[in-house]
């Protein structure tokens, strides 16, 4: 394109050349002066404008060309920006899998006196009444309702109901969940339950008289009721209430499970 461009413009000044050298072949020497005169006055303009016009068509030829090149640099980095997240996307993949992979084997480490399954959690839904998670392990599973969920943190909830593949807990949080446990400090048995007010904590009753119960003590399953292990870590005890019937105080529990958090559980096959 350039070079035909050129070419064209070549061609036309050729043309007003020579019909200059015609027009003055036939004049006098006197009028030739006279005429070099007149024609270097009216050549030079053109000249110098046929010189601007062929510039810039070279110049936009150019510009064309490093548009070109840059629409081309441009669309190559693209890709590679496209290719590098993909990476990024398969390196952050490969580093849940293995910190998933890691808790498993955690939970087992911790929890090798018990037969377990472990499952992820793939849906939540807290409500005012219902606190239940759902995971990805079900009668195919081994899975059956009643089996106690535990998490690297503490105890989890129980089994509610099982289809082949998935499961529903009751978390102990849930307003109609209720587990036996004991106090660190005392063998004494006490009831925790979920509860409106508090949405993220327990609360513990039927705390005996006799009991001795300080902020701080930890608090673990009983074993009695015939569906959560003795021994596993609920939570700890944040704040007594003492009220004028002792029969009625009270304490609220902080459980070591985030549930908010909570991505990964085993489930008790066997007790």
């Amino acid at each position: 394109m350039k070079s035909s461009k050129t070419s064209f413009i070549g061609i036309i000044i050729t043309v007003i050349v020579l019909v200059i050298m015609v027009v003055m072949s036939n004049i006098g020497t006197s009028q030739m002066y006279m005429a070099q005169t007149a024609v270097s006055k009216l050549f030079m303009p053109l000249q110098n404008g046929f010189i601007y016009i062929k510039n810039k068509l070279t110049g936009n030829d150019q510009e064309i060309s490093d548009i070109e090149n840059l629409k081309n640099e441009n669309s190559g980095l693209r890709e590679e920006n496209s290719k590098l997240k993909e990476q990024v996307r398969e390196l952050e993949i490969l580093k849940s899998e293995n910190n998933t992979l890691k808790e498993y084997v955690n939970l087992k480490n911790k929890y090798a006196d018990y037969e377990t399954v472990p499952a992820n959690v793939i849906e939540r839904s807290y409500s005012n009444y219902d606190k239940v998670i759902i995971i990805n392990a079900g009668k195919n599973d081994g899975i059956e309702e009643n089996m106690p969920v535990i998490s690297e943190s503490g105890l989890v909830g129980r089994i509610l109901s099982v289809t082949d593949k998935t499961s529903k807990v009751q978390t102990i949080i849930d307003t109609a969940s209720t587990v036996s446990a004991t106090i660190s400090t005392s063998e004494e048995s006490i009831l925790l339950k979920g509860t409106l007010a508090d949405e993220k904590n327990l609360r513990a009753t039927s705390i005996p008289v006799e009991a001795s119960i300080l902020q701080g003590d930890d608090v673990v399953t009983s074993g009695f009721g015939g569906i959560f292990p003795k021994g596993i870590l609920i939570g700890t005890i944040s704040q007594v209430v003492n009220t004028k019937n002792e029969l009625d105080r009270y304490a609220t529990v902080n459980p070591a499970t985030d549930f908010s958090k909570l991505e990964t559980v085993l489930v008790i096959t066997n007790q």
